[in-house]
């Protein structure tokens, strides 16, 4: 079986940042050990970084979320913690917004038959690029592991559980 894991914008400024929430740093050690259970299994990973450029606040997400993030060459940008060292090697797909269609293109041709999806923010990327996974893979088995995915706002975070499994995503 073919196994895929995603690692949504695990960035400082989503951690610790300008969005950054309680919690969020006690993420670092379970997506670790994640990254690292499919390495030693020789499956798959790649990662997500939210990215933006210095005018952010003149796009229209900047006008809808006006807290200036993840701005391209910024710490803020980085991933967090061990999960950067992780990250080398692998591929990393700069996004300019919530979901990755370059994501979903990559994932189009390929024949992965299950891909699991973490990291930050749970009611917003995570469940937005694990849409993007459903649409590129249809038959694939998609799951979003909550042991290493969060999100700032506990009612949005049990709306995105109710609506992934609406969609057929196992959330565990």
């Amino acid at each position: 079986m073919k196994k895929l894991l995603i690692v949504v914008d695990f960035q400082i400024d989503f951690v610790n940042g300008s969005l950054g929430f309680e919690g969020a740093e006690a993420l670092e050690q379970p997506i670790c050990s994640l990254i690292k259970q499919f390495e030693n299994a020789g499956d798959d990973v790649v990662f997500t970084l939210d990215t933006h450029p210095s005018d952010y606040m003149e796009t229209e997400e900047g006008k809808h979320l006006p807290v200036p993030h993840c701005i391209k060459g910024s710490s803020g940008h980085e991933l967090f913690g061990g999960v950067k060292n992780l990250a080398k090697g692998h591929k990393i797909f700069e996004k300019p917004t919530f979901p990755s269609l370059e994501l979903g293109e990559w994932l189009k041709d390929k024949d992965y038959d299950e891909v699991t999806v973490c990291g930050l923010d749970l009611s917003i990327c995570v469940l937005s690029n694990a849409v993007i996974a459903k649409a590129a893979l249809p038959n694939a088995h998609i799951k979003v592991n909550l042991e290493c995915s969060s999100g700032g706002d506990e009612q949005a975070n049990k709306i995105a559980i109710e609506q992934l499994k609406r969609i057929q995503v196992e959330v565990y």
